[in-house]
């Protein structure tokens, strides 16, 4: 089931972005301090690197994402989620825009 909305959190007004523009996000935290960014990337092809484990949920679009040490694309799109451990990156394949939440762990 993908997330429609958030609520009881508190929202960074001032947004992250990344690769010239191409992900933007915004950082939520909850009140028990659990903290997620909600944001999209737009058309690109880019790497990510993690520090703490995420896990990757699509809430519209999609994308092709690649996990290191691997050499599969997979395809994610609405209502789909993947995992990307710690201290590692993903390269991300998008053609339309890819909107998430990015789960930290």
């Amino acid at each position: 089931m993908t997330t429609e909305k958030i609520d009881g959190v508190s929202v960074a007004t001032q947004a992250n972005v990344y690769f010239d523009g191409k992900c933007v996000s915004h950082s939520l935290t909850y009140p028990d301090g659990t903290k997620k960014s909600v944001g999209v990337v737009l058309p690109a092809a880019l790497t990510f690197n993690t520090g703490a484990p995420e896990i990757m949920e699509c809430v519209a679009g999609s994308c092709e994402y690649k996990l290191a040490g691997s050499d599969a694309w997979l395809q994610s799109t609405a209502g789909d989620k993947f995992s990307v451990p710690g201290n590692s990156s993903f390269d991300i394949r998008v053609t339309e825009a890819y909107h998430y939440i990015c789960h930290f762990g």
